[in-house]
């Protein structure tokens, strides 16, 4: 079993390039089993996620081919299957997202509940109510869930919460759906518009992605196309907070500024200077940072993915902080970790006081899920001693490449294996 050990590190220096988004490249993976002719994806992040994805599309009849470092090519003319297997579906959530797809495509679909970070309830009801609403018949039968329908009519749909993968399942179904589709309250993510440029570059004819208004007119059928990955803003945020931890000097490539707006504001609010360039940003962590509060939100406000990441800064910060986490109830789970650390943190239902403390201390740690271990990290960075981080999987899930990102800014960091 692998472990990630850190140790105490200098201040980050040097300059880091983000890759790209998983939770972009996740549905546009999914996606890519509308297109009948040859789809090339590129900038697409050497994940376990996408390596799983891509095994899902692979079950489905799709063929995919690695054709350079971060290049995927996928055709799915000859897909024959609309299941999808258990062992599969288990591993990852996303993974529920081929739902949408197969059912505009094929005209029925089959998948087990999915799997993926336990950081609280994420039911896949607003799914259900979109393809309902577009004409589909659910069936749910001991844990497996199928999706039938004779053709699918665009409808009006409305979200009762903006959840991203309802927006992605139903946005991807109603590409091929008769007529037109209205979601409102629509997720309005960066990884919406991505995946909305994606599905029309195929031929699709969607508008409004990145509002909470979408329209989607149904086509008869989409093609291939070429599409880079939007670059990763919780890789890049990640790297802003660690050079603020260290008290470093670090230029982030290859982001989009405006997708990390919040992450900025809240930066040089604890006392960061903070540098945008065209497609950079630098980050330099000054000595006598001050304690911040942030709350959670639905973008564009401050993002779930980040709160960990956060709190691990947060644990040196001279003062008192405040997290409020509106997104997920089961979001907390890093905070008996950081406690090992010698962080001093208190819970009271959603909220979480933070105490800023002189020193973390090394200890033997498990990430819980995917950002509770980048947070992790986060705090190994500038404790005393080795920090021992279990359960890495979930690390190499959403990071591609961390030990050697980290270790090229300066951190002693490194892969023990058992």
């Amino acid at each position: 079993m692998d472990r990630i050990m850190v140790e105490k590190s200098p201040p980050l220096k040097g300059n880091v390039r983000i890759s790209g988004a998983k939770n972009a490249a996740l549905p546009i993976l999914a996606a890519s089993l509308l297109g009948t002719e040859d789809i090339i994806l590129e900038d697409v992040p050497k994940l376990k996620d996408v390596e799983i994805m891509c095994e899902v599309l692979t079950s489905l009849g799709s063929k995919v081919d690695y054709l350079d470092e971060g290049v995927i090519r996928i055709n799915s003319a000859g897909i024959s299957n609309y299941e999808t297997s258990y062992e599969l579906m288990s591993k990852m959530r996303a993974s529920f997202l081929v739902m949408g797809p197969l059912l505009t495509r094929m005209g029925k679909t089959k998948n087990s509940m999915p799997g993926g970070c336990a950081i609280g309830t994420r039911p896949i009801d607003l799914h259900l109510k979109g393809f309902r609403a577009l004409g589909a018949t659910i069936d749910i039968d001991h844990g497996n869930i199928g999706a039938y329908t004779e053709k699918l009519v665009g409808d009006k749909i409305y979200l009762d919460f903006p959840s991203v993968g309802a927006t992605e399942n139903i946005m991807m179904a109603a590409t091929m759906a008769e007529g037109e589709t209205i979601i409102d309250n629509a997720a309005m993510e960066p990884e919406i518009v991505d995946l909305s440029n994606f599905l029309n570059k195929l031929g699709a004819d969607i508008k409004g992605a990145g509002t909470s208004t979408i329209r989607i007119k149904g086509v008869k059928k989409l093609g291939g196309a070429r599409h880079s990955i939007i670059p990763d803003r919780i890789e890049a945020g990640t790297f802003m907070v660690a050079a603020a931890i260290t008290g470093g000097d670090v230029v982030i490539e290859n982001v989009i500024n405006s997708h990390v707006k919040p992450i900025i504001a809240k930066l040089k609010e604890a006392g960061c200077t903070v540098e945008e360039g065209i497609d950079s940003i630098r980050v330099i962590g000054n000595s006598e940072l001050k304690a911040i509060d942030i709350k959670t939100l639905p973008y564009p406000g401050f993002p779930t993915d980040m709160q960990a990441q956060f709190m691990a800064l947060m644990t040196i910060l001279k003062g008192t902080s405040m997290v409020i986490e509106t997104v997920f109830e089961n979001r907390f789970m890093h905070v008996d970790e950081l406690k090992k650390m010698g962080a001093d943190i208190k819970i009271d239902d959603r909220s979480a006081i933070i105490k800023g403390i002189k020193q973390l201390k090394g200890a033997v740690v498990k990430a819980s899920d995917l950002r509770a271990g980048a947070a992790l990290v986060l705090g190994g960075l500038v404790a005393d001693g080795i920090t021992e981080i279990e359960n890495v999987y979930h690390i190499d899930r959403g990071y591609d490449g961390i030990e050697a990102k980290f270790t090229g800014l300066g951190a002693v960091i490194y892969r023990k294996n058992d």
